[in-house]
């Protein structure tokens, strides 16, 4: 995927070692964070988007932390692709299950089963219980965008990293010739 003559010295692409500890420790917490943001968008502001915004961050601190090599020797399109495509069939998935009474139909409401707890009425005091299909769409959208905003930020990244061809002259600017 990567050629070692295709891009510049890896090691000119990492920051110091104080970036790349901060970013180690910073991590994790950035990633629940993000995790957190998905899980809880039926209860608070946010979602899968929001959250998938915040998880894909999180590996951009890494990305420029590490550098684009180091990333993609690590984490590869085959593996985003993946990602993505999971994202996408959960979410469409979870719609189509409720075709049989009507689309998006919130076939876990109220059965008791995971994110089925009736909620009772009043304020949700925080049980994640009680989303029905709402976190579990949360969930495939969050992938989608985890996978294809990480994407993006690596494919711009690796583009400056690559060497671009030098010209070979035709000997033209040794004359003279303007």
């Amino acid at each position: 995927m990567v050629k070692a003559d295709a891009v510049q010295g890896e090691s000119s692409m990492r920051m110091s070692k104080i970036v790349r500890t901060i970013a180690d420790v910073m991590f994790p917490f950035a990633m629940v964070f993000g995790i957190y943001v998905i899980l809880h968008g039926h209860l608070t502001p946010g979602g899968g988007f929001q959250g998938g915004a915040a998880t894909a961050s999180a590996l951009a601190m890494l990305l420029v932390a590490y550098g684009s090599i180091d990333i993609l020797h690590r984490i590869s399109e085959h593996k985003l692709t993946i990602l993505e495509c999971a994202g996408a069939l959960i979410f469409a998935g979870t719609a189509a299950i409720g075709l049989f009474r009507t689309f998006f139909y919130n076939f876990l409401a109220n059965t008791g089963s995971l994110f089925g707890t009736y909620p009772g009425y009043g304020p949700n005091g925080g049980d994640l219980n009680t989303g029905g299909v709402l976190p579990i769409m949360n969930i495939g959208v969050g992938l989608c965008v985890i996978a294809g905003l990480f994407a993006i930020l690596v494919i711009m990244a690796y583009a400056t990293t690559v060497k671009e061809p030098e010209e070979k002259g035709n000997g033209d600017e040794t004359k003279g010739g303007h």
